[in-house]
């Protein structure tokens, strides 16, 4: 059948995009191929449960340090065997892009044919991402080391008309908003259970969208520190390329080749020294060692999403049922902690930058905070005390997960990544780190409103128009909160 416009295809490779994709309902297609390989998993399955001799893992036994003891007999109860005690979540529901980009990633996995599931497993997880159904599923619980299993258990329980759910925003008891959204609960023997809730798929899911978020913010750091160059008219020679070349690391490279090209054009103002602060002078190495960092976890997270996270794992071509570790989410757990290194790190430089830009002695004269009038009017003040906040916040968070282990589970989970606790760290980080990219550009804005001079490239020009079409001038005080997030959207959309 012809591929459906705009839909996700489980037999093809799953990229981040599809996880935008999922926040809102979107047709996730089941074909042929795909359907195949799920039976003929589950056959295998089927056939080697009949083979005494051949114990496999939470269908014919217990779970976690209780694999010695026997399972329960009926499928059935095996599955509320797997789900009913991991029920023991606490905190704040996740954030629904969070939720559902987990479960495409999910089945996914499940789709690869490798988990014995049910067919109709992965079609009513299908089913699901054409609603705005979103399971309920409370942030705190999993260590991401043997799957991300109390998250999952809640999704899974809500998918079954158990627990609670939200459709269009709301939150109800699961059942009723699976039947709100016309779809039917799913059900699950032992094997099925397992393999919903055995993978690192909410660790995947959000370390992808946290990558998203802080090469975005990454993106902006970039121009905005090409505007500030340009209305204070340094001299760009910080970006020669010679200069660059001879320091021998691509991503410093890359990001001056990128510097340059939006000041195209650029006419330095020539009063300034000869040497620029270090947070403009260095700009291309730091920018360009948060690029190669975040090149290292665009590896991490695109293995991670072509990654079939499980135990066990069924090979019917083989006769193997291989008992495992896929489960263990410590790439994401390293990728993550990375991420928060170079969040902190570009917080850091926007922050200086906006202390730069509000500091007379050092912004060309212009007033201090930027204010219109100062002493009657107070500028960037608050916003200022904001990005101190909010530099103080990401660097408390950035402290490294994946290396703290702490034994769990009677220690059959003796080491544990912590991979789910750094991927939902830096997916906060991220949000922000936007907002201190959008405090930058507010004080930007604001300095062209102050004397500030007039960008002379293009592409400066194109930014600062655009900032002041979207943000009035500070003139006389006001509270400045939205307009912050209204230029930390602006960057996202204007710099894909």
């Amino acid at each position: 059948m012809p591929p459906v416009e705009g839909s996700i295809h489980l037999s093809a490779p799953l990229r981040s995009a599809d996880l935008h994709r999922a926040a809102t309902p979107v047709s996730v297609v089941v074909d042929a191929g795909v359907r195949s390989r799920v039976e003929r998993g589950r056959d295998h399955l089927r056939d080697v449960l009949q083979e005494e001799e051949r114990p496999v893992y939470g269908a014919t036994t217990g779970f976690g340090a209780l694999v010695g003891f026997p399972g329960r007999d009926e499928e059935a109860d095996q599955c509320d065997n797997t789900l009913a005690h991991l029920g023991a979540g606490q905190g704040p529901d996740l954030t629904h892009d969070i939720g559902r980009a987990a479960l495409l990633v999910r089945v996914w996995s499940l789709a690869q044919g490798k988990s014995g599931v049910s067919a109709h497993v992965v079609d009513g997880l299908a089913a699901m991402f054409a609603t705005t159904f979103v399971p309920a599923i409370p942030r705190y619980g999993s260590v991401g080391a043997s799957g991300d299993l109390i998250p999952l258990a809640y999704a899974t329980q809500a998918l079954r008309g158990r627990g609670h759910a939200y459709v269009d925003g709301r939150r109800l008891p699961a059942a009723q908003a699976l039947d709100h959204s016309g779809l039917t609960p799913l059900t699950l023997d032992g094997r099925d259970a397992l393999a919903l809730v055995n993978g690192t798929s909410l660790t995947t899911a959000a370390t992808a969208l946290a990558l998203d978020g802080i090469r975005s913010s990454h993106r902006a750091t970039q121009a905005l520190t090409c505007l500030l160059v340009d209305v204070l008219g340094c001299d760009p020679g910080f970006l020669n390329p010679r200069l660059l070349d001879a320091y021998g690391h691509p991503g410093a490279a890359d990001v001056a080749d990128g510097m340059r090209k939006t000041l195209a054009g650029m006419s330095p103002a020539g009063t300034r020294a000869l040497q620029e602060p270090y947070s403009i002078r260095c700009s291309p190495q730091l920018l360009g060692a948060a690029e190669d960092a975040l090149r290292y976890v665009d590896g991490v997270v695109e293995a991670d999403l072509a990654s079939v996270s499980d135990n066990p794992l069924f090979f019917p071509e083989d006769d193997l049922v291989a008992h495992g570790g896929n489960f263990f989410g410590q790439p994401a757990a390293f990728a993550a902690d990375v991420l928060a290194m170079v969040t902190a790190q570009l917080g850091n430089l926007a922050e200086r930058q906006l202390d730069l830009l509000v500091d007379p002695a050092r912004n060309g004269g212009l007033p201090p905070m930027l204010a219109a009038g100062p002493g009657r009017q107070h500028g960037m003040q608050g916003v200022q005390l904001a990005t101190t906040a909010l530099v103080a916040e990401i660097r408390r968070a950035a402290v490294p997960a994946g290396m703290q282990s702490l034994p769990t589970n009677l220690h059959n989970q003796d080491v544990v990544p912590f991979g789910t606790q750094a991927a939902l760290r830096a997916y906060d980080m991220a949000a922000l780190l936007r907002l201190l990219c959008g405090s930058l550009a507010v004080g930007l804005r604001q300095a062209a409103h102050v004397g500030a001079r007039r960008p002379t490239s293009p592409g400066c020009t194109a930014l600062l128009d655009a900032l002041v079409e979207a943000i009035p001038p500070v003139d006389t005080d006001r509270p400045l909160d939205a307009d912050v997030r209204t230029a930390g959207e602006l960057l996202t959309t204007m710099l894909p």
